[in-house]
């Protein structure tokens, strides 16, 4: 299975402002890195709020925006409904990474980046890679 990342919305605004990622149209690069992922609209859900149990078996998931709205879910801003069921979401993007790491190891795009941000050893996997981003983009 290939690992998946869920991009909150506003850490992506940080990170479009701040220059530490490009976007063009679904495709997220970390710019630092040259490492591309493919995006669809997505939700975390983060608690259920009407006192129901959740039947669905959805908090502390990512679920994308399309299959949570073809299972019957409402979405608005940060609230979500589905049956009787009312949750707190976090609106974002899952990311598929493109390729496998060996291959973004290989690729021409990493090979002709500028300087990369990285202390120290080259990350040896895609959460590696991302561990270390998130540590410095996140402060």
């Amino acid at each position: 299975m290939q690992n998946r990342v869920f991009f909150p919305q506003t850490a992506l605004d940080q990170w479009l402002i701040g220059g530490a990622v490009d976007l063009r149209g679904t495709e997220l690069t970390i710019v630092g890195e040259a490492r591309r992922y493919q995006l669809a609209e997505a939700v975390h859900v983060v608690r259920e709020v009407s006192g129901s149990e959740d039947q669905n078996d959805l908090v502390g998931r990512v679920k994308s925006k399309v299959f949570l709205q073809e299972f019957g879910a409402e979405l608005l801003e940060n609230s979500m409904i589905l049956g009787d069921n009312a949750y707190d979401v976090e609106t974002g993007w899952l990311g598929a990474p493109v390729g496998t790491f060996d291959e973004h190891v290989a690729s021409v795009d990493r090979a002709t980046r500028g300087s990369h941000d990285f202390e120290g050893d080259e990350p040896k996997t895609d959460e590696d890679l991302l561990a270390r981003f998130l540590l410095r983009t996140l402060k």
